[in-house]
């Protein structure tokens, strides 16, 4: 305990000298016993950087956030996913951040690979190359392989050293921060803030065990390798460890590079269709769609085909809520009100006691505004935002996976809209939901499914059950911004808060023995 007392001492000093609060201070104005801390561990003897910018608030807030390591890059990332937390100015700042740190040396990474996969290994390895790109947690780095006598270019992803010891032993004095306010003020217990960190651990730890993002991947691979136009990087599960990831190298231009994707003759219009197509199908055929679908993880190779990279986040529907955004998507797009009320109330979403047209009616109140809209102000994932807001009045469950659609849907949509401002959502979306619907009715073809969906089970019982269990559950922790109490991770939860309040308790113990001792002595 009294390593992470040292350690909560470095984090606080690296926020007292940062601007991130002076920034943050603008909107919430942090308690008075805060800031006479922060103003403590601010003193310091060094001149400041003398190289004044005029740059934005967001960027200093970016920049102090990053200057603090890849605890505070991912307590930034997650933090700008709860707007109820930090408020809506400060999340959309942190929206900005960029996951980018200066890489760990060559000779470092290829000890990393002789120790995780063996001597072996390692010199079946061609051409390692200098690092290729590199973020808080991992870094990129080009090579090539023997595999069964064909020489393979790849991409070799590799966890930082030590990076696991150094974000948990942060995160849990991070925790114990949380701890420290809610105990003295008690007007912030309603920001579960021990919970919120918590979560971030959870969710931090599943990303950095590659064998989850390489699963995620191969799953993926699978589902959309008969999907014309979109390709997914194969997996090289010989040369796969928890701290090392092996995939196709990816030959393709950015997404975000549209000029040299016109001056290749690239149909930029068709890729934005597609980018919504593609993202649609996979989530109401396959119930697996990549959760992190931005600008920066989206390729496109000669043949125009779309690469996605970087599967650390996934998200996963069941039948049911497959069927359901189906058919909510398509009711508005029929602006058929009355058919998405009774979807809801048949998939047991709201109460059966909610009376059709009320819905109904609370239903064209989101839709009938969207419609009046020019094509370019339309949004899927904004309409689904506002669809959540509304059924919670008819004490609809909340839905993780949902959630999680929902925010990735405003994502690629805005990149899509990037490429053709002038994409037409509905219009996009209607053929994919019309198809999947119309399949989905076909009782032969609903056979089938189940049949292949066992099949399914059994073949991926022997692989990795409990590190996908974790993945499932830290994606639904993601989207819901909630710990269910059911879980194990729940009862982890309880387990560190009472290691925080025995803490506490012996810490007084010895405060008061230390005064008792000095009237004593003194």
């Amino acid at each position: 305990m009294l390593k992470k007392l040292f350690v909560l001492f470095k984090i606080a000093r690296k926020l007292a000298l940062s601007d991130a609060l002076k920034v943050i201070s603008k909107s919430h104005q942090p308690p008075f016993i805060i800031r006479i801390l922060l103003y403590l561990f601010s003193i310091s003897f060094s001149k400041k950087n003398s190289q004044l910018k005029q740059i934005t608030d967001e960027e200093k807030l970016c920049n102090s956030i990053q200057d603090m390591g890849t605890t505070f890059i991912k307590l930034g990332q997650f933090l700008s996913t709860r707007p109820d937390i930090i408020g809506e100015e400060i999340s959309t700042q942190l929206e900005k951040l960029q996951d980018r740190l200066p890489p760990f040396s060559k000779t470092e990474a290829k000890e990393i690979i002789k120790k995780n996969m063996g001597n072996k290994i390692f010199e079946s390895i061609i051409n390692f190359g200098e690092p290729v790109a590199a973020a808080s947690i991992a870094q990129v780095h080009k090579a090539q392989i023997n595999d069964n006598g064909t020489i393979k270019d790849v991409a070799i992803k590799i966890l930082r050293p030590n990076i696991k010891k150094t974000f948990n032993e942060e995160i849990d004095a991070l925790m114990l921060l949380a701890y420290i306010v809610e105990s003295l003020i008690s007007k912030t217990k309603r920001l579960k803030l021990i919970e919120v960190v918590f979560l971030l651990k959870e969710i931090t730890n599943h990303e950095m065990d590659l064998r989850f993002e390489a699963a995620a991947a191969n799953e993926f691979y699978e589902n959309t390798k008969n999907d014309v136009g979109f390709h997914v990087p194969k997996i090289y599960w010989n040369f796969t460890s928890e701290e090392i990831l092996t995939l196709d190298w990816v030959e393709g231009i950015s997404i975000r590079e549209r000029e040299i994707l016109e001056s290749k003759k690239i149909n930029i219009k068709g890729i934005a269709t597609d980018i919504i197509q593609h993202f649609l199908r996979h989530a109401v055929r396959d119930g697996f769609f990549h959760a992190d679908m931005h600008q920066g993880n989206l390729f496109i190779n000669e043949d125009g085909q779309i690469i996605p990279i970087d599967f650390g986040i996934m998200g996963r529907m069941d039948k049911l809520n497959r069927r359901y955004l189906a058919e909510i998507l398509y009711g508005f797009v029929q602006r058929d009100y009355k058919k998405v009320a009774e979807v809801h109330i048949l998939a047991g979403l709201v109460p059966n006691n909610v009376h059709v047209d009320e819905l109904a009616q609370a239903l064209r109140s989101i839709g009938e505004p969207i419609f009046g809209q020019t094509v370019k102000d339309i949004s899927g994932g904004k309409l689904l935002k506002q669809l959540f807001d509304v059924t919670e009045k008819f004490n609809m469950q909340t839905q993780p996976q949902l959630l999680l659609l929902q925010k990735t849907m405003v994502v690629v949509e805005g990149v899509a809209r990037k490429l053709n401002p002038d994409t037409n959502i509905w219009e996009t979306s209607k053929p994919v939901l019309e198809k999947w619907l119309k399949e989905t009715n076909d009782p032969i073809n609903n056979l089938t499914e189940t049949l292949k969906d066992s099949a399914e089970v059994l073949k991926k019982l022997p692989e990795f059950p409990k590190i996908m269990d974790k993945a499932n559950q830290a994606l639904t922790f993601l989207a819901s911004g909630n710990i269910p109490h059911e879980s194990n991770s729940f009862s982890a939860l309880n387990e560190k808060k009472m290691e925080m309040k025995s803490f506490r308790n012996q810490s007084i113990i010895g405060l008061l023995l230390l005064v008792f001792i000095g009237i004593i002595v003194f």
